[in-house]
């Protein structure tokens, strides 16, 4: 079945939402404006029940099928929040705030799920409960286990919870997704080195934590390389590298922070360990020491099999059986949708944002060619979950 007619009808409203949602950024819970504006649309929609405030600012909207014989009630997640970086695409429609632009798609992913409500609320060809999740913080504040904590799942009944991401790289109408783990624990690693300042004339009368802070870079790079299986995944990265605050000075402290991701708990571990014996070694070899600080941050976002399968089922009605890839090969980057699998079954699914700058870029825009597919594939999920 192919994009759903009413909802190509739709695309320029939806397309209008996205782009104000694009200008006006938010960052992490500080969302206020953009769940304000959800809470509107959905009410003008008609939901039946519209609450704000949950794990924050989290809005979450019910809409009741025409019958509700079945008992089934399903969660669909998008995310509100932006990020902290200046746009450079020169677009009409581009930040206006400095600082905060929608690098991700998170724009997109909301005015998706709007449209879905939209149509929900004009058609109720189900048996059941729809939950509509539009969650803050997906980028680093943890907003989805926030929502969680705040007992979402249980106040709403939710049993079954779905969650979609553009995906730069991948054609327009095309989905992907697996059983198993999909995106990789994400986890944060700070590291303080602490030596001895002094006049960059006489380093021999200090003990130089930029030198000792490169070599613990370096290092770090053996985790991978020597101490991780071949045939498991992982990856660290040490992104910031902060000391010294003049070009004579032997600066007294030197600061690291980066991520470690893995698709296991056995190598999640041995990253952690890794780690710290690296930093903390590496420093003592010169006469310096070493804090490491590992959190662990988000976990896995592991697909349950049977959801994921039920998800490529329905993107293969939109778009094709062709069009659907439903054994993707995990990805290293993290979200925090893996909250809510941990506390229900469910599946994440990546669709085309055709050939676009990668996420996370000054210059990525969410590309609005995908919104009929993407608007498509949750009506026809709930409508499918729960047959009227």
């Amino acid at each position: 079945m192919p994009i759903i007619n009413r909802i190509a009808g739709m695309k320029d409203e939806i397309t209008g939402w996205r782009r104000d949602f694009h200008a006006h950024p938010e960052i992490l819970y500080d969302v206020h404006r953009t769940a304000a504006s959800v809470a509107e649309k959905l009410t003008s929609f008609g939901c039946d029940e519209i609450v704000p405030g949950i794990g924050k600012t989290g809005v979450v909207a019910v809409i009741k099928g025409r019958k509700q014989g079945s008992g089934k009630v399903i969660g669909m997640r998008a995310d509100m929040d932006a990020l902290p970086l200046d746009e450079i695409t020169g677009l009409s429609y581009a930040s206006k705030t400095k600082g905060k632009m929608h690098a991700c798609g998170h724009d997109g992913h909301t005015a998706i799920l709007l449209g879905a409500a939209k149509y929900l609320c004009e058609t109720r060809n189900f048996d059941g409960t729809a939950v509509l999740i539009f969650q803050p913080a997906e980028e680093g504040g943890a907003g989805g286990k926030a929502m969680v904590d705040d007992g979402m799942m249980d106040r709403w009944g939710i049993q079954e919870v779905y969650g979609m991401h553009n995906q730069p790289g991948m054609a327009l109408g095309t989905f992907a997704t697996c059983p198993g783990a999909m995106m990789a624990a994400s986890d944060r690693v700070h590291i303080l080195v602490e030596g001895k300042g002094g006049h960059a004339a006489k380093p021999h009368l200090g003990i130089d934590t930029v030198l000792v802070a490169s070599h613990i870079v370096v290092a770090m790079q053996s985790i991978v390389a020597r101490s991780v299986n071949p045939m498991d995944n992982a990856v660290v990265s040490l992104c910031m590298f902060h000391a010294g605050s003049a070009g004579n000075v032997i600066p007294q402290t030197a600061e690291l922070t980066g991520t470690a991701r893995s698709l296991t708990p056995k190598v999640r571990d041995l990253l952690e360990a890794r780690i710290v014996e690296i930093a903390e070694g590496t420093a003592k070899l010169f006469g310096a020491t070493a804090k490491a600080t590992y959190k662990r941050d988000y976990p896995v976002t592991r697909n349950h099999a049977r959801q994921a399968a039920f998800a490529a089922s329905i993107a293969a009605e939109i778009s094709g059986r062709e069009m659907v890839n439903d054994n993707i090969m995990p990805v290293m980057g993290g979200e925090d949708f893996s909250f809510m699998l941990e506390a229900r079954p469910g599946a994440f699914v990546f669709f085309g944002n055709g050939d676009t700058a990668p996420v996370h870029h000054p210059a990525y825009d969410f590309n609005d060619e995908a919104i009929p597919a993407g608007v498509s594939f949750w009506a026809r999920l709930a409508e499918t979950a729960m047959p009227a």
